[in-house]
């Protein structure tokens, strides 16, 4: 599922609200969990899941291209753990 098909689909099952308004709730949604997660939060949703970031170190990577090595920088990569609910529902 895309962005739009979410926000249509929301559309759909919530008449009284308007497409914009749909729209700000989803990006305010999202704003909130990246902001959180670039100031090393965490964001638990229950019986969804929880966002949170993990380190990566630096290391020696190679050019795809040409082979040559490359120094890679450490840096943040974010995570999804999913919830007990989820892992129900996707293993039934």
């Amino acid at each position: 599922m895309i962005r739009s098909e979410l926000v249509s689909l929301l559309t759909m099952d919530n008449p009284d609200l308007s497409l914009k308004e749909v729209e700000r709730v989803i990006d305010t949604f999202f704003d909130t969990i990246s902001s959180q997660l670039a100031n090393g939060g965490r964001v638990e949703l229950r019986g969804f899941g929880a966002f949170s970031t993990r380190p990566r170190t630096a290391r020696t990577g190679r050019n795809p291209r040409t082979g040559t090595a490359v120094e890679v920088e450490a840096k943040r990569v974010p995570y999804f753990k999913p919830g007990k609910d989820m892992r129900t529902r996707l293993n039934v």
